[in-house]
């Protein structure tokens, strides 16, 4: 038996481009080596470029050394005695052009006008030619356009044209994925639609059909009536032939003529009894009419009119939203969508299953939509409405107030706290549902003289102006400790640093804010009787804010950093201030009236903000109080998700708002 072998090739594909570029192809003119100008010629240091660069660069740099550079490592190139033209030529290069020229068809287009000679391409001007052709800007005469081989620019051309292909592709799947997509839509409204029809008009045939059973009923029992009459006046009349034939069977043998004439007179009366018998006392006129109001032409007319089948033309890519109002924080905004058809024609009905949605700190916000039936869609984000609580009037009951003038929130109990100065108590709210929860009174709240109220690690701190005292009272109306000081004049606001224990009191008499220390000693003093009269006061461990006729915001050493806000003089003031801390960001919130229209401002207590550099200057945003407007602030605290709560003094009642 002959063996047989056998022998596993290897073969390797090589692009001829890259090839190309990378061997055949001059490092330094990017020009494809060939037998003239382009001969490659290999220098000492085994880099080989073609004699065009070399002549040139041999022409720059030689001079009188008689030496030049490599282009690509910059070896130091002894010229030989014959010149640049007797440097070895590239044997290997040449070699592979030889290779190359019997492997390869052509597909690179030769010049019409010098066959052999390569083409170049000039990205400036966008035309192809070769070195020999003398028209245009492309001859001997130098010039800035950017001419490259033509195979080059050709592979550059394939790999952009490959690229756009590839965007091109790309963009036509995502498109073929969209209007699968709106097909699938179209099928799910297309069933969806026919189950309409079909539950709409299963319900209109159940009507029809009972009023077709009504009728029916009622023609049944129409005709069973009168049945009924007609067989009853039947059996009468049976009856009554039966006495007739009764009395005249016995005649013929009767012979006594006056008993034959009382049967006559018998007769006679039962005679009149038959022809009374003799009309029927029902008719058999019985029919169905359909003729007698419009009805039926009006049920025919409204089912042409029943349903109708809604298409929508709107281009979504080319509808436009326009803002109609300022955009105000707190305050509501509307937005008009005006929708465009695919054939870039504005629409003038409406119909549109719009909707819209609104979020702030991707907590969601009430929206609505208003069809115009213009082609006009509006929405609206709903503006938190104010509410009031607890305002059932002044009075001394349960659930009434009489001159509140400070309010304060006690986190860790989840108490509300409202001074309540004209019944010298302290009332206590739930701060969720503001349902009533106590009382609290103390000496320190008597006289009817206390405006300041603070909360503490241990309860709250008020300020009574009349006593110049501050008192800690504890939930249950103990007292943990009195403040006093001679240099109180009149005190009217109180703050409290709680992990420091310290407390800030506005005295409007001596025009300056005192900071006392956890022993009740004075460590710090503000305004140096420079300040106006005091609306509110608010304290942390690095800052310390003062509301009189600005927000005056003071580093913890008391020096002043930032005047926010000015009111001009004579036009308003403040009526409460607070310290806003969420995310590791610190906001001052106060209540402003200018002029008797209250608002509540959000600053920056950096002094950055929407203002700018002038009397705005920190202002984040700014709420006008325009519904259910309080006739006068007198306190605020600060609740979760961004609500005060006001104390309004004329008005006897604490009253709700929302501010961004």
């Amino acid at each position: 038996m002959a063996s047989m072998s056998s022998t596993l090739v290897e073969t390797v594909s090589i692009n001829y481009e890259d090839f190309n570029e990378s061997f055949l192809t001059c490092g330094t003119c990017l020009c494809t080596y060939d037998g003239g100008e382009h001969t490659p010629k290999l220098l000492p240091c085994s880099h080989t470029v073609c004699l065009h660069c070399l002549t040139r660069i041999a022409a720059s740099q030689t001079r009188d050394s008689g030496t030049f550079r490599c282009p690509i490592c910059r070896e130091l190139i002894t010229i030989p005695r014959g010149g640049v033209p007797a440097l070895p030529p590239s044997f290997l290069v040449n070699q592979l052009l030889d290779l190359m020229a019997r492997q390869r068809r052509e597909v690179i287009p030769q010049c019409s006008s010098h066959p052999g000679r390569e083409l170049l391409f000039c990205e400036t001007c966008d035309c192809v030619f070769c070195r020999h052709c003398a028209d245009g800007p492309h001859s001997d005469t130098p010039c800035d356009h950017t001419v490259v081989p033509f195979s080059i620019a050709l592979k550059r051309m394939s790999e952009i044209l490959l690229y756009r292909a590839n965007e091109c592709l790309s963009k036509l799947g995502s498109a073929r994925e969209a209007v699968a997509g709106e097909l699938r839509r179209l099928e799910a409204a297309t069933a969806a639609a026919d189950e309409a029809i079909d539950r709409q008009f299963s319900e209109l045939k159940a009507s029809i059909e009972k009023r077709h059973s009504e009728l029916k009923a009622a023609a049944a029992a129409a005709a069973t009536h009168k049945r009924r009459m007609l067989e009853e006046q039947l059996k009468l009349i049976d009856n009554e032939k039966a006495k007739v034939e009764a009395e005249c069977s016995g005649l013929q043998q009767q012979v006594e003529v006056r008993e034959v004439s009382t049967r006559a007179a018998t007769l006679s009366a039962r005679l009149g009894d038959a022809t009374a018998l003799s009309e029927p006392r029902e008719n058999a006129f019985l029919a169905v009419d359909f003729g007698h109001n419009d009805a039926l032409q009006r049920f025919a007319e409204a089912l042409v009119e029943l349903g109708r089948v809604r298409t929508s033309t709107t281009f979504p890519g080319l509808c436009t939203l326009t803002l109609e109002s300022v955009c105000v924080c707190g305050l509501e905004i509307s937005i008009a969508l005006h929708t465009i058809d695919y054939h870039g024609e504005e629409r003038r009905t409406g119909g549109d299953p719009v909707s819209a949605a609104a979020t702030l700190d991707d907590a969601p916000l009430p929206c609505t939509v208003t069809d115009l039936d213009s082609g006009i869609y509006r929405g609206r984000t709903v503006r938190a409405r104010a509410r009031v609580r607890r305002g059932l009037g002044r009075g001394a009951g349960k659930e009434q107030l009489s001159q509140p003038v400070a309010v304060a929130r006690c986190p860790k109990r989840r108490e509300i706290y409202v001074l309540d100065a004209g019944n010298s108590r302290v009332k206590v709210l739930d701060d969720e549902t503001f349902a009533f929860k106590s009382h609290i009174t103390n000496e320190g709240l008597a006289g009817r003289s206390c405006t300041g109220l603070a909360v503490t690690a241990d309860g709250f701190l008020v300020v009574n102006w009349r006593t110049r005292t501050l008192t800690e009272v504890s939930p249950d109306g103990t007292t943990l400790r009195v403040i006093r000081s001679e240099r109180l004049v009149e005190p009217v606001a109180v703050a409290c640093d709680a992990p420091s224990r310290r407390v800030a009191v506005a005295d409007n008499g001596a025009r300056t804010v005192f900071v006392f220390d956890q022993r009740g000693d004075i460590v710090l003093e503000v305004g140096e009787g420079q300040l106006g009269l005091v609306g509110g006061v608010a304290l942390s461990e690095e800052l310390l804010v003062v509301a009189d006729s600005a927000v005056r915001v003071y580093g913890p050493r008391g020096e002043l950093r930032h005047t926010l806000a000015n009111v001009p003089k004579g036009r308003g003031g403040y009526g409460g201030v607070a310290l806003d801390v969420s995310d590791s960001v610190t906001r001052v919130v106060c209540v402003r009236s200018v002029r008797g229209r209250p608002s509540i401002l959000v600053l920056d207590p950096s002094g950055v903000g929407a203002g700018g550099g002038g009397p705005g200057c920190g202002v984040l945003a700014a709420c006008e109080l325009a519904e259910r407007r309080p006739r006068r602030v007198a306190g605020l605290a600060l609740l979760p998700k961004r609500r005060a709560l006001l104390a309004d003094l004329a008005a006897d009642c604490l009253r709700l708002y929302t501010y961004w």
